[in-house]
C-alpha cells in the first residue's frame, strides 16, 4: 500500500475543448482542476477569502486558522460549518464559518490588517520573519530523518497523487512518519491550501503539536509553507523542487530542517543539517 490516497472526486471539472494538432482541429473533451472561493468566517465577521479545490473544507478552514495564527488551539472552536444560507445563492457552500468557544475572542480586523501586511511587497522580510517567530518560536525538537527514508517519499506520493494525474493542475502536501509512511495526502489548486489541509487533518484527530513528522510538499517551498510547518511544530519540510530565500531564512531561524530537489537519490539540505541522520 503506498499511503493515503489524495483527493479526487469534486476536484475534477469537465470542460468542453477545442484541440488543434497537425493544423487539424476537433471538438473534444478535457478535465480540469476545480477551483472554488471559500470565504471564512469566525463568528459572524468575514476573514479570508481562499481559492480553493472544494473538498475537505473544514480541514482547510481549521488549518487556516491555526497556521495563520488566528487561534492558538483546535479547542477554542466549538464548530465548524458551511452556511446553507446565503446572500448570494451561487455562494451555498462556499462559506464556513468557525463558533469559538465564550471567551474566546479573535480581532477579526486586525487579523485582516496582518493578513494584507504579510502579502504586501512593501514589507521587508525581516519584519515577515520576525511576525512569524512572535507566534511560532524556534523548535526546540531533536527529532533526525534518515535520508533512505526521503529518498522513498516523492514516488509514494506521485503514486496518490489521483486529481493530478486527471487534470495535471494541482498541489499536493503529505505528512510523513519518521519511518517514511505517509499518513495523509491532500491535493488543492493551492499549495498553502494542500498544507492547511493536512494540519487541519492533524488537528481535527488531536495529533497536533506535530513533533517527529516531516511535510512533503509537490512543488516549491514558499515562505509561507515553512511558516505553516513551524506553527504546526513540524521539524521538517521537504519538496521536489526548489525553496525561495525568504523560506530558507525562516526554516533556520525556527530550526526547521529544510529539503529541496528530492529527487531520485539525491537532495540539497538548506537549514538545519542536524536534522538529516
Amino acid at each position: 500500500m503506498a499511503g493515503p490516497a489524495a483527493e479526487g472526486g469534486d476536484a475534477v471539472r469537465p470542460v468542453a475543448i477545442e484541440r488543434l494538432a497537425e493544423a487539424a482541429r476537433r471538438a473534444g473533451d478535457d478535465r480540469v482542476a476545480h477551483e472554488e472561493p471559500l470565504e471564512i468566517q469566525v463568528g459572524g465577521s468575514p476573514l479570508a477569502v481562499l481559492m480553493r479545490t472544494p473538498g475537505r473544507d473544514h480541514e482547510l478552514a481549521l488549518g487556516f486558522l491555526l497556521t495563520e495564527g488566528v487561534l492558538e488551539s483546535p479547542e477554542e472552536i466549538v464548530a465548524l460549518r458551511h452556511e446553507s444560507v446565503t446572500p448570494d445563492p451561487a455562494a451555498d457552500g462556499n462559506v464556513i464559518r468557525a463558533l469559538l468557544r465564550p471567551g474566546v475572542r479573535v480581532d477579526v480586523e486586525a487579523q485582516r490588517r496582518s493578513f494584507y501586511a504579510g502579502s504586501s511587497c512593501g514589507v521587508c522580510g525581516k519584519g515577515s520573519l520576525e511576525r512569524v517567530l512572535r507566534t511560532a518560536p524556534p523548535l526546540e525538537d531533536a527529532s533526525r530523518f534518515d535520508p533512505e527514508v526521503l529518498y522513498a517519499l516523492p514516488g509514494r506520493l506521485r503514486e496518490v497523487q489521483h486529481a493530478f494525474d486527471a487534470t495535471g493542475g494541482l498541489h499536493a502536501a503529505a505528512l510523513f512518519d519518521a519511518d517514511g509512511k505517509l499518513l495523509v495526502v491532500r491535493e488543492d489548486v493551492g499549495r498553502h491550501n494542500a498544507v492547511d489541509k493536512v494540519v487541519g487533518w492533524a488537528a481535527e484527530r488531536g495529533r497536533l503539536p506535530l513533533r517527529g513528522h516531516g511535510l512533503l510538499v509537490s512543488g516549491r517551498v514558499s515562505f509561507e509553507i515553512v511558516q505553516k510547518a513551524l506553527a504546526a511544530r513540524i521539524p521538517l519540510v521537504a519538496a521536489v523542487s526548489a525553496p525561495t530565500s525568504l523560506a530558507v531564512e525562516l526554516a533556520a531561524a525556527g530550526r526547521v530542517a529544510l529539503v529541496g530537489f528530492l529527487r531520485g537519490r539525491g537532495f540539497n539540505v538548506y537549514a538545519e543539517r542536524e536534522r538529516i541522520a
